[in-house]
């Protein structure tokens, strides 16, 4: 249930509340927003504790949540989240872009790739130190050493750096090096490691499961949330089909379905949600289009030596192009996106 306070109400009667919704057994999460402060409380609802908190000076209303994902909802948190990384601000005016290499391969690959991404415009550098492969024998990533290598593209670009944690026991070593964490789509109901990155303040990254349904995804934010940590960012990446034409299915229609049942941020990686780099321009124009807070874009320098995803990663030149093009888009539809100069 959520405990909606009066539109005056002072920080000593929210106090109050939250003091007595413990003493009732409940988890709480405050909501602060422009007009009113909202308690959200998790814990068993009887009709007596209801009735007691809304006899409280200050106390609204009590409202039920009627939807499974409490804290991940609209119901609990009326207006949009923001969630900063670094510097830079998800859920914004501005459409954020994360760009760069699948995996880390070597100190000069993620180095080359990543003055390139920001000479183009982007605000964040992707790169995978520790990389869950289909097969046993394909490249797993550099780990530590590929941790070490983003850390050095930080400090040479600015750019502020996502990485995938795979291991529930490596979250406070990928959180010495990363500005944000990213649970891959095959980790999405690893609900130790939900547990673990939620326990973490570092932002987190979600991405959508191979065939999950969006309330299973959120529910998937909702074990982080409730560990603590609400600053989450959603990432749809195409979920298994019966189509082969594309390495996955794009569901564009979740970016309104998200916005309409959660004030998480959302952002679209057209790269895996379609697997072949020629699809991914016109996918990002569609998803921002679609109401975006960013895009996740794999950028590789040479794309046929690269050692994962290499048929979905653009060039250099094509990412100017995607940024260029999308550029125009945003603005035509009352956002911005990157730093380009558009003639």
């Amino acid at each position: 249930m959520i405990v909606v306070m009066e539109h005056k109400a002072s920080q000593e009667l929210v106090d109050a509340v939250t003091v007595r919704l413990k003493q009732l057994g409940f988890d709480n999460h405050l909501s602060v927003g422009v007009e009113r402060t909202i308690i959200g409380a998790i814990g068993e609802k009887r009709p007596e504790y209801i009735e007691q908190l809304a006899a409280m000076p200050g106390v609204e209303k009590i409202v039920p949540i009627l939807k499974p994902f409490k804290l991940a909802g609209r119901e609990f948190h009326s207006e949009p989240s923001q969630v900063r990384v670094g510097d830079v601000i998800i859920g914004g005016e501005e459409i954020v872009v994360m760009a760069g290499p699948c995996a880390v391969e070597s100190e000069e690959q993620l180095l080359e790739t990543a003055r390139e991404v920001k000479k183009n415009g982007a605000h964040i550098l992707r790169g995978g130190a520790f990389k869950p492969r289909t097969s046993p024998y394909s490249f797993q990533g550099l780990e530590e050493d590929g941790l070490r290598i983003l850390a050095a593209a930080r400090r040479e670009t600015g750019l502020p750096v996502v990485t995938e944690i795979v291991n529930p026991r490596d979250v406070e070593l990928v959180a010495q090096y990363a500005d944000m964490l990213q649970v891959g789509a095959r980790n999405m109901q690893n609900f130790t490691l939900l547990r673990e990155v939620g326990k973490c303040q570092k932002p987190v990254l979600l991405k959508r499961g191979l065939a999950a349904t969006v309330e299973e995804w959120l529910m998937a934010a909702e074990y982080i949330i409730s560990s603590g940590n609400d600053n989450v960012v959603l990432c749809e990446r195409g979920i298994r089909t019966y189509e082969t034409g594309t390495r996955n299915t794009l569901d564009l229609s979740a970016v309104p379905a998200i916005k309409h049942y959660s004030h998480l941020p959302i952002i679209v990686d057209p790269s895996h949600g379609t697997g072949r780099w020629r699809y991914v321009l016109p996918m990002a124009r569609a998803a921002i289009a679609a109401g975006a807070d960013g895009l996740m874009i794999e950028v590789h320098c040479r794309p046929e030596e690269a050692l994962s995803d290499g048929a979905q990663s653009l060039t250099p030149m094509n990412f100017q192009q995607l940024m260029e093009e999308t550029k125009v888009l945003a603005q035509a539809i009352g956002r911005k996106i990157g730093s380009l100069t558009v003639v």
